[in-house]
């Protein structure tokens, strides 16, 4: 084992040892982390900007000192000086490597901009926000008959608009003469309804009328992205969509890990809730600029999260979420104030966070619950919201369970050998001809396949980087169709398989994707630890999906609808034959894009919505799969591809699986009988 320090790339996952004193960006090139440098490390560009992150961090078995970077040095204190550094980020060509260390690339210093895919589902939203408009003439004030010019102008408005009588912030009464007296007593005002926890109130003031509109903000508040629609509270138009990375993924790829940060660290979770709102910060500085608006016209905003992110994003400690009996501090819907967390939009602005439904079952489920609406099925509907931590929904009129399952982050790239978010030059869609063995495949950002004309003209401007979640998924269940992989999961050698992609990589085998070595550009392989790592993540998935239907007391499901923006992404066919989903005809197995988002976004613009929501989340009952006995048979089940146990009879009559087992001799291990790997 090497003595030279560890270093782990974050969102990547990348790690290799490094000897002391190497600059992290020359750490970076060598393990092909997306870290980018114009100037060739000269400390003038800025664009290696790199975030340390200190403490311990026992998912990775490391304790990160203060002192793992060199000292801050004269390069970087030149260009903080002329340009200024974010606190806490160091410039990647001048800072070196001094001890085991967890390094953070943010989204901005990345070549290949992450492609955040939670994009605005086309919806029929019934329109009833918490914020609307509303223009009125108000009564000149008398000598004869003293009043408040507020009072005057909240009496109008009940006379007018049959409002009740309102308050005003703070704000308001600054600017409300002036208003009146410019409009002429005619002024617009935009006035917050109220809810369970605020009265109704005036929360901006226009003088004359005011011919623009207000906005809300959608916001998925994801464990790996976060994804907001900016909205018109007036049409319901999506304005504008965008995305970033969860920069929380530097304390941890998974929920645990980052539970356990805060565990381990004593302000860890402190750090984690700094670090989540100013990353929202950032994404509603982003949005709004691309929207060509006034942050100050973003007046309510709607939050849908997991519990962990929940409590992190509220600055509640998520100790408790890390152990049985798994206890919230809250599993109802909060009102609040923007100010209160820190988030810079109107200052007046409120944001409502839809309830959890219990445990490990989050907002963010509800909010899925709420777009498709199982409680409303005539038929039995499986509801897959895919990410790090699945969410699953199994339900009718008559009932509905839901149960949470942790997949880890491999599904989206994190931990595979060649694996990497979706950004542009990213493999996404992967084909293996079942005679000659050889693979095909398309890139994010072009549709032309790796052996039709044009491709290398296609993608000059991206290359090929590596692969991503739906690209894992197609090759592995490609390569278990062509017999390249066996049910257990084991590749075969080029012998066992007559593929002369396949290679002797150690104890086992790997197969070649792609080989890019020649033009400077990486080797892309499937190892057999990457499958291992799938293996893990979809018997995961499928062992909550099957105990609920146990608990549901059915064998099959009328059709599966994948959520979330990864599901959105998936082949059906493939992820069948990989094992994720329960046997089902391909044609009721569709996807419902980010569900979580559409969630967000009828709750924003329909307050009648959040009322159903929140008795909705009270009548589905919650499997806890840590206690189930049978998750775990299930899981050792499914954990063959496609399933040890289960017959899978619809997919067997669409695809042919091939009945191989590599587990014998021949090929890269002269013989011996290889171990399946653990």
């Amino acid at each position: 084992m090497s003595k030279d320090p560890l270093v782990i790339f974050t969102p990547s996952g990348k790690r290799g040892n490094f000897p002391v004193g190497t600059p992290v960006l020359t750490a970076a090139r060598q393990l092909g982390v997306d870290l980018d440098s114009v100037c060739g490390g000269r400390g003038i560009c800025s664009k290696c900007q790199i975030t340390p992150s200190y403490g311990e961090f026992s998912k990775h078995g490391v304790t990160v000192a203060d002192t793992a970077l060199s000292n801050w040095n004269s390069v970087e204190q030149r260009y903080d000086d002329k340009r200024g550094l974010k606190k806490g980020r160091r410039l990647g060509c001048q800072a070196t490597i001094q001890s085991d260390v967890v390094i953070d690339v943010p989204a901005e210093s990345q070549v290949h901009k992450q492609v955040v895919r939670k994009r605005a589902e086309a919806r029929d939203i019934v329109m009833n926000p918490s914020t609307k408009l509303y223009y009125v003439e108000v009564a000149e004030p008398d000598m004869h008959d003293p009043s408040g010019d507020l009072e005057r102008l909240v009496a109008a408005l009940r006379k007018d608009w049959d409002l009740p009588a309102l308050e005003a912030d703070l704000g308001v009464l600054k600017t409300l003469q002036k208003a009146l007296r410019k409009g002429e007593w005619k002024v617009t005002v935009a006035v917050h309804l109220g809810d369970a926890v605020f009265s109704p109130r005036i929360i901006q003031i226009w003088p004359g009328f005011y011919e623009g509109t207000l906005y809300g903000l959608a916001v998925d508040l994801g464990s790996t992205t976060i994804a907001a629609h900016l909205c018109d509270l007036q049409s319901g138009e999506v304005v504008a969509s965008s995305g970033i990375m969860n920069p929380q993924i530097r304390f941890g790829e998974d929920l645990m890990s980052r539970v356990s940060y805060g565990m381990m660290n004593p302000t860890g979770s402190d750090e984690m809730t700094k670090a989540v709102r100013e990353g929202m910060n950032a994404l509603f500085v982003q949005i709004a600029s691309e929207a060509g608006i006034d942050r100050n016209l973003i007046m309510d905003a709607v939050f849908v999260c997991n519990p962990v992110m929940h409590h992190l994003f509220l600055g509640i400690d998520a100790y408790e979420l890390g152990q049985a009996p798994f206890a919230l501090a809250t599993s109802e819907s909060i009102s609040l104030r923007a100010t209160e967390l820190d988030l810079n939009l109107h200052p007046a602005a409120r944001v409502y966070l839809l309830p959890c439904i219990a445990g490990h079952v989050g907002a963010d489920a509800a909010a899925v619950a709420l777009s498709e609406a199982p409680d409303k099925s005539e038929d039995l509907v499986l509801v897959v919201d895919v990410g790090t931590n699945a969410e699953i929904l199994l339900g009718n009129k008559e009932k509905v369970l839901a149960c949470s399952s942790p997949t880890g982050p491999a599904f989206e790239g994190a931990q595979i050998s060649s694996g990497q978010r979706a950004a542009p030059g990213a493999i996404e869609h992967v084909e293996i001809n079942p005679e000659t063995k050889l693979p095909r495949f398309q890139v994010i950002g072009s549709d032309i396949w790796s052996d039709e004309d044009g491709f290398d003209a296609a993608i000059a401007q991206t290359g090929i980087t590596g692969i991503c979640g739906s690209g894992i998924i197609e090759v592995i269940a490609e390569m278990r169709l062509a017999g390249i992989v066996d049910g257990p999961g084991l590749i075969g050698s080029a012998e066992q398989t007559g593929s002369p992609n396949c290679f002797a990589d150690g104890r086992t085998n790997s197969y070649l994707l792609y080989d890019g070595t020649e033009n400077g550009g990486p080797k892309i392989t499937v190892t057999n630890t990457d499958i291992r790592q799938i293996q893990m993540a979809k018997a995961a998935l499928y062992s909550g999906a099957r105990l609920l239907m146990d608990k549901f007391g059915v064998d099959k499901v009328d059709r599966v609808v994948l959520a979330g923006a990864f599901g959105a992404h998936i082949s059906p066919k493939h992820a069948m034959v990989l094992g994720m989903i329960p046997d089902a005809p391909l044609d009721k197995v569709t996807s419902a894009g980010n569900a979580a988002g559409t969630g967000a976004r009828i709750a924003l613009l329909n307050t009648d919505a959040r009322r159903e929501i929140e008795e909705t989340v009270h009548n589905i009952h919650k499997i806890e799969t840590a206690i189930e006995p049978r998750f775990q048979e299930h899981f050792v089940n499914a954990s063959n591809i496609p399933n040890a146990v289960e017959p899978f009879p619809i997919l067997n009559s669409i695809v042919v699986i091939p009945q191989v087992n590599h587990n014998q001799g021949g090929g890269g291990d002269g013989g011996r009988r290889r171990r399946r790997p653990r």
